[in-house]
């Protein structure tokens, strides 16, 4: 049989399928009848949950997080969600199967978005701030870095080029807000090309996304002040003020202490930033949610980061 992708599971209910899926997460849960072991599988089609009810503790100890492993399960529906209900696990060996199986990428044509990257930083009149731009994104190993970088570990643009997609969306949207509203549109839009420019380095990309641990003690905010404040320091001249207000964008631009913004935003340029980057992250997180849920399923399965589920609406 040919491989059953994720995506295609909803057709199987009822019945056992074997396979071979990325262990993208894995918790073990104490429910009511003792441990179970929950894992999150992956591959290029979406993801979803699998349950270990038996010898839990001992299973999970088979592979780790980012392990490619081969399972036995029941597919099933729980509240109107595809589940797996897994009887045998083992670890994979590499030679049984090819990693870019379980990798998702972008739908949209990086070498188009990046052309659209590029023409952004072009537009933008203001000398120094262009310089400061061209003297990170020129960086040919950089650039390939930002270019292949997802822009999260799960809730939106988790794949491949998706760093690169979702800044170009908030540059569309960054420029668009410019001419409706008085603001100063080079500094908005070189603080949309900015703001995840850290997330090179928050995140380890293969097998599965995960923080690295300068992401996890220092955070993409901070990493990417300081690489602006370090290449703004070589430019001969820059002026201070323009470099704290490109840096108030970036340390800014998450809008709320309680989600990890180092700076409420202070400015009108600020303000926006923070709102075109929360609407493009938001919009894309429940749009994925949406693309995983069956499309005979009424609701989406359950947004925790919003608390709320979404309803599956198909007119």
């Amino acid at each position: 049989m040919d491989r059953i992708e994720v995506r295609e599971l909803s057709q199987f209910v009822g019945k056992e399928i074997t396979g071979f899926y990325l262990a993208a997460e894995k918790e073990l849960r104490e429910g009511k009848g003792g441990y179970y072991l929950r894992i999150r599988i992956q591959d290029r089609s979406g993801s979803c949950n699998a349950n270990v009810w038996n010898n839990a503790q001992k299973e999970a100890e088979i592979f780790e997080e980012g392990d490619v492993i081969k399972i036995a399960a029941m597919v099933t529906n729980y509240k109107g969600q595809t589940q797996l209900s897994i009887s045998k696990i083992r670890l994979a060996d590499k030679s049984e199967y090819d990693l870019n199986d379980f990798l998702a990428k972008s739908q949209k044509d990086p070498k188009a978005l990046a052309d659209e990257f590029f023409a952004y930083l072009e537009s933008i009149q203001d000398a120094n701030l262009k310089q400061l731009l061209l003297s990170i994104f020129e960086d040919r190993e950089f650039f390939t870095k930002f270019s292949f970088a997802p822009a999260a570990k799960s809730w939106h643009h988790n794949y491949i080029h998706g760093l690169l997609e979702h800044t170009v969306s908030v540059a569309r949207i960054c420029d668009f807000a410019s001419r409706y509203y008085n603001v100063n549109r080079d500094l908005l839009i070189a603080g949309a090309l900015l703001h995840d420019s850290g997330k090179v380095y928050e995140y380890q990309q293969v097998p599965a996304i995960e923080f690295t641990t300068l992401g996890r003690l220092v955070g993409h905010l901070t990493i990417a002040d300081q690489m602006v404040c370090t290449k703004a320091a070589a430019i001969n001249n820059f002026p201070s003020e323009l470099l704290m207000l490109v840096r108030h964008l970036i340390l800014a631009h998450h809008g709320e202490y309680e989600k990890a913004s180092v700076r409420l935003p202070q400015t009108i340029e600020a303000l926006l930033l923070h709102l075109a980057d929360n609407m493009d992250a938001q919009t894309i997180g429940v749009q994925q949610l949406l693309e995983i849920t069956p499309s005979d399923s009424e609701w989406s399965e359950f947004d925790k980061l919003n608390n709320r589920y979404y309803y599956n609406y198909h007119g």
